[in-house]
């Protein structure tokens, strides 16, 4: 069985899904994939369903039955990924905004030692293409202001590029995961340094989407800067 699992949850990706497929299935290393979909109604699903029928050990499919945003789904995604075993447990976005070939450089990370690898942004100096500037700022100050908060020592604290051992997921009550948006990257990640694992970042360059729609709102950005006060000073880490 392959111990790799790449996770990406979808909703309405048609332009990207199966390109992000191909990409991945072409790397030198192995990774199977998991979507796990919101019921996309553009024909994301459609061409899943496809490529599952070439790729029918190694690409597989959820379906929610409602859209719970983005944490909900990637716990789904975690939960399913431990029932089955596998050792290495990334998060990617549909949209090409993580590069498929850094795939190997967070799991080369992890196979040396940390529990965590966390694809940044912000690792060495500021390394985004195609994001407005305001974006780009509100970013980059927003994990000031988390590790400000929170103390975490972690550059790119949104970030969702992500390596997992199964041992770190296993070792966190996935059921009191409380956040969806940007506040579920930082849920995670300050999650695991309560609990003593080794998080480490690697260096990659972000590339905003070029096709389909951002699913970024204000009410995830509002969720990020009063979620961190909750993770700080109310959660419970047993």
């Amino acid at each position: 069985m392959n111990q790799k699992l790449v996770i990406i949850p979808t909703y309405n990706e048609v332009e990207n899904v199966e390109e992000i497929i191909k990409a991945i299935f072409n790397l030198q290393e192995n990774y199977d994939i998991l979507f796990v979909d919101d019921t996309s109604v553009d024909g994301t699903l459609a061409i899943i369903k496809n490529l599952q029928k070439q790729y029918s050990n190694n690409l597989f499919l959820e379906i929610r039955e409602k859209k719970e945003g983005l944490g909900k789904a990637y716990v789904h995604g975690f939960k399913w990924a431990l029932k089955r075993g596998y050792e290495f447990i990334f998060e990617m976005d549909a949209d090409f905004s993580h590069n498929p070939k850094d795939l190997n450089k967070l799991f080369e990370c992890c196979v040396n030692g940390s529990h965590m690898a966390i694809g940044s942004r912000y690792f060495n100096g500021v390394s985004v293409i195609n994001w407005p500037m305001q974006r780009v700022m509100l970013s980059y100050f927003a994990s000031a202001y988390v590790r400000f908060v929170t103390g975490l020592k972690i550059q790119d604290t949104t970030a969702g590029f992500i390596c997992y051992k199964g041992e770190l997921l296993e070792k966190i009550n996935l059921d009191a995961i409380l956040f969806k948006g940007y506040a579920f990257q930082i849920e995670m990640k300050y999650s695991a340094w309560k609990k003593n694992f080794k998080l480490q970042e690697v260096p990659i360059t972000f590339t905003d989407r070029s096709k389909g729609k951002s699913k970024m709102n204000k009410s995830i950005i509002y969720e990020a800067i009063f979620g961190v006060f909750y993770l700080k000073f109310f959660k419970r880490y047993s």
